[in-house]
């Protein structure tokens, strides 16, 4: 792997997240697949997710009613792999060095 030095701003973001998705899926065990996908239905859904039925409306989302709440009922994480994965994430930074973060404040 290259050093995010050496490459572009886009580059690095990318190979960060890419490295992230691999380890997240790593995170999970049981119905692995399917709350992969779930997880990726949650963040592209357009607006707030009301139910989660209409999760599986979502491009992101290939498999039926049935496979998602069967993740859900079944679905297995290692919480304390997740901690540590998300606690060495680097933090997202302008240009200038200063972090950005996004917050969403609605209802």
């Amino acid at each position: 792997m290259k050093s995010l030095a050496s490459v572009g701003p886009v580059d690095a973001a990318l190979s960060v997240l890419s490295h992230f998705r691999v380890e997240f899926y790593d995170c999970l065990y049981s119905r692995a697949d399917a709350l992969f996908e779930l997880t990726d239905a949650v963040l592209c859904a357009d607006g707030p997710v009301t139910s989660l039925a209409e999760l599986t409306l979502t491009a992101e989302h290939q498999r039926g009613h049935g496979a998602m709440y069967d993740a859900v009922n079944h679905g297995w994480l290692e919480p304390r792999r997740l901690r540590r994965l998300l606690a060495s994430t680097p933090l997202p930074r302008a240009a200038d060095g200063r972090i950005v973060l996004a917050v969403d404040v609605s209802n």
